[in-house]
């Protein structure tokens, strides 16, 4: 059986969002958004008030891509090894055999991340960054495609251990899930009164259209996607506005404006074109930048935010012709 084209993978692709409409309403941007981290291998850390169907989400995706996907509610007493697995002993053998834990899958939904102690938090941005698990000296590749979506609530603090900047800047991209518009939350209850079960995806119709040679071949495309010197310094120039803005302690890094520039890529590539072109980087500097800005207190107490200074500084920043 021949690889599909890259025209029949973006088809693929596209087709996602319909497929996966049938059990999440709204949410487009949230669904590009994912299949942009998967197409470069990143992680997403998904921001919202809980019942906005941030676990839906991630489960529609893996049906319609055919994935294996789990999930985990990360909670204070959380263990690395709860996540990563551990050796047991096994009285037959008299030998330790290796449990794999829930980070062996392809889409690992990481629920409430930051109400897990730092130690937890480290053990799976280790399985992110590496893509393999070490247990006793021993290290074990993770499944590919591998994707953590970590979900964390933007309200709720008490109890709470935040993400440091270094290991929010392991995330690719930060998502925002905001909450539905009334006629998105009346299509939401009519779909429930007419029998929709969450728990039942199959019944809803939610069915695989793009699978592992589809994601293949469209990653091999978008690392063909052109991107010149000009767009490149647009880009650089960006993050490095970030760094010089009086509202930011921290600005973005160079590993910023590096998925900066593979996010754009992809983006284009899902438009489309074989080049990125400025308004392609305009388009994902939000969710590829907010998270790895730190605002100076006295601009928070002003209401100034990351997305408000990232918006500021795309009106500045010249572009390139």
């Amino acid at each position: 059986m021949s690889a599909p084209s890259a025209d029949s993978a973006r088809a693929a692709l596209e087709a996602l969002r319909s497929e996966i409409s049938k059990a999440v309403v709204g949410q487009d941007a949230a669904v590009t958004g994912l299949v942009i981290a998967l197409l470069c291998r990143g992680h997403v850390l998904l921001e919202g008030v809980p019942g906005v169907a941030k676990t839906l989400l991630v489960r529609s995706l893996a049906a319609t891509l055919e994935l294996d996907t789990k999930r985990v509610q990360f909670t204070p007493d959380l263990m690395p090894s709860d996540v990563t697995g551990s050796l047991i002993y096994d009285n037959r053998t008299a030998e330790f055999s290796f449990q794999p834990g829930p980070v062996f899958t392809n889409l690992l939904l990481a629920d409430e991340i930051n109400r897990t102690p730092p130690k937890t938090q480290a053990s799976l941005l280790e399985a992110m960054e590496e893509r393999q698990v070490s247990v006793e000296g021993t290290p074990r590749k993770l499944p590919d495609p591998f994707l953590v979506a970590a979900t964390q609530n933007p309200v709720e603090y008490e109890g709470t251990y935040p993400l440091p900047e270094a290991q929010l800047d392991r995330f690719l991209l930060k998502l925002q899930i905001p909450l539905p518009s009334r006629e998105e939350e009346v299509r939401v209850l009519t779909r429930h009164a007419e029998g929709f079960d969450p728990r039942d995806l199959t019944a809803a119709g939610v069915r695989p259209v793009a699978g592992p040679a589809e994601l293949d071949a469209a990653r091999s495309a978008v690392a063909k996607t052109a991107i010149s010197p000009e767009v490149a310094g647009y880009v650089v120039d960006v993050c490095r506005a970030t760094r010089e803005s009086p509202s930011l302690s921290l600005g973005a890094s160079p590993r910023g404006a590096t998925a900066l520039l593979s996010t754009a890529r992809a983006w284009a590539w899902l438009a489309g074109r074989d080049y990125v072109t400025p308004d392609d980087v305009k388009a994902l500097a939000l969710p590829t930048l907010r998270h790895r800005l730190r605002l100076r207190p006295e601009a928070e107490m002003e209401g100034v935010t990351a997305d408000s200074v990232i918006t500021s500084l795309l009106a500045h920043v010249p572009v390139p012709r």
